[in-house]
């Protein structure tokens, strides 16, 4: 299995979009689900740090997240441009492409 954590810092008056579009059923999880090989996505919000969520995405196998981002990849940057007002800064934290 291939885990991938990224961590969001959302705008305060942003928090509820943000939640909808990266919860279990929001459009990043209805995006990778087009993928064979995708797993589940979790959304965690931190409780000691207003603002701050935590996303977790699996998938099969690192080759699985790889073929989702070569035949997603145009869908991949528009979502990803359509969601970007809602943060501040983010980070992957683990996963395939973490620094």
């Amino acid at each position: 299995m291939m885990i991938r954590v990224c961590e969001y810092d959302v705008r305060a008056d942003s928090a509820a979009d943000f939640e909808r579009v990266h919860g279990a059923d929001g459009a990043w999880a209805q995006l990778f689900s087009s993928s064979d090989g995708f797993e589940d996505t979790e959304l965690f919000a931190s409780v000691s740090n207003p603002g701050r969520y935590l996303t977790v995405d699996r998938f099969r196998d690192e080759a699985s997240w790889r073929r989702f981002q070569v035949s997603h990849g145009e869908a991949n940057l528009a979502l990803d441009a359509q969601s970007a007002g809602l943060t501040v800064a983010e980070q992957e934290l683990a996963g395939p492409d973490a620094d």
